[in-house]
């Protein structure tokens, strides 16, 4: 089973992919194709929403079983921002470094002064998978509780990972290693749901063979 994930992030590409393996499923990258498709349009107004943008967009544009996933944080002192901005909460330019560490700086200034208990946050992430023809065919959802630290700790994962505190194991999610984090985070909840998801559409044979690709895929690095 190999599924296309609508991503050129490669760090999510590569979370996806560890947990998705032991499930049988392979995962390959926006990435892993030679000729790349348009970019969808993230206009949604929920993390639900943009998922499903772009598993429709990109199955239709590759003729593709494609996965989406549409993720971010969600802090409750700021009333649930930065959200769908997650990504985006500075803009759109730099390096995708450069925008984490800016997006980091600027919810610790959004923060200052706000007491621990009242920190509270979460990562959310939505996948939805849509068969080639752009139908949805699975949903589902994840979180990941916390709250915001004060400083950035640690140097695994991307994005918000410096700051969201686990409070249970006394670390930041980016102090976590790659088995840890997967094996607890909103993606990782959300992919395994869908594993469960994509084996049952397996038992009724209702997701297909992909055949005849419009849009080819070098061979997987991996």
């Amino acid at each position: 089973m190999r599924l296309l994930l609508a991503s050129s992030n490669p760090h999510k590409i590569q979370e996806v992919r560890a947990i998705m393996r032991p499930h049988g499923i392979e995962v390959i990258g926006l990435d892993a194709l030679r000729d790349q498709p348009p970019e969808a349009v993230e206009d949604g107004r929920t993390f639900q929403d943009n998922a499903r943008i772009k598993a429709v967009h990109y199955a239709k544009a590759t003729g593709r079983l494609c996965l989406a996933d549409d993720s971010g944080l969600e802090v409750d002192a700021l009333g649930g921002e930065p959200g769908v901005r997650s990504a985006r909460y500075v803009g759109a330019s730099g390096t995708r470094a450069e925008r984490d560490a800016a997006n980091n700086t600027k919810l610790l200034a959004q923060l200052r002064g706000v007491p621990t208990g009242r920190r509270t946050a979460r990562f959310v992430c939505a996948m939805c998978l849509a068969d080639k023809n752009g139908t949805v065919i699975a949903e589902t959802r994840g979180a990941f509780e916390g709250v915001i630290a004060d400083t950035p700790r640690g140097s695994n994962g991307f994005g918000y990972d410096p700051l969201l505190y686990l409070p249970d194991v006394g670390c930041t999610s980016a102090q976590l290693t790659p088995h840890q984090k997967n094996a607890r985070s909103h993606r990782g909840e959300a992919a395994r749901k869908m594993a469960e998801k994509v084996a049952q559409l397996q038992s009724v044979g209702s997701l297909g063979v992909q055949q005849n690709s419009r849009t080819h895929a070098r061979p997987d690095p991996s």
